[in-house]
């Protein structure tokens, strides 16, 4: 584990200037299991059908045509760490899930991904992802920011199973849980009294 100051991360959205990074951090096996941060933006059938090299052009495609879908984390210009952050109908699962089904009507932006490279893990760069997601999406005209960590059922859990982030994380971030209907799964929001986008 390599011991990161957060003061010396820097945050850019993923365009296809910077793919390269984002295919980089990833890796050969997409981040998990050839997810390729798509998981959340489709059916599950169709997700299952092009795990690995079909999500990454899906996902490249998306990029390729403007769309933002997240933003990377940087030490000294190397990725470690990509958090995905967009409008909630961005992510069609979300709607299809009983679990994490809409809170009420109003329009939120969704964190639904946290990835950090092995290395720098456990050293607070999910919480600074976290908080610099807050600010791109209060830029680009957000008023509430809506996550949905994993609340661990036993003291260790494999890393791999906590791609929606934990709460303490969300916590340190300055969200609040607003639902749960599962034990497990939290609903949590950030407020933004102001919205950045003029």
């Amino acid at each position: 584990m390599i011991k990161v100051t957060i003061s010396k991360l820097k945050f850019l959205p993923v365009t296809i200037d910077n793919w390269k990074d984002f295919e980089s951090l990833f890796g050969k096996r997409g981040a998990c299991g050839g997810c390729w941060c798509m998981w959340s933006r489709i059916k599950r059938s169709e997700f299952e059908k092009q795990k690995g090299e079909s999500n990454k052009r899906a996902m490249k495609k998306l990029v390729r045509g403007g769309t933002i879908p997240g933003i990377l984390a940087y030490i000294d210009n190397l990725p470690i760490g990509w958090c995905s952050v967009a409008p909630r109908e961005h992510f069609s699962a979300l709607a299809r899930s009983r679990v994490l089904k809409p809170v009420d009507n109003k329009e939120v932006w969704s964190i639904v991904c946290l990835f950090v490279n092995k290395e720098y893990r456990r050293s607070g760069v999910s919480t600074a992802l976290i908080k610099e997601a807050v600010k791109f999406a209060n830029a680009n005209g957000a008023k509430i920011i809506e996550a949905y960590p994993v609340e661990p059922r036993k003291k260790i859990m494999p890393d791999v199973f906590a791609y929606y982030g934990l709460p303490s994380a969300y916590l340190k971030a300055g969200f609040k849980e607003v639902a749960r209907r599962s034990e497990s799964r939290p609903i949590m929001r950030k407020m933004i009294r102001t919205s950045g986008k003029k």
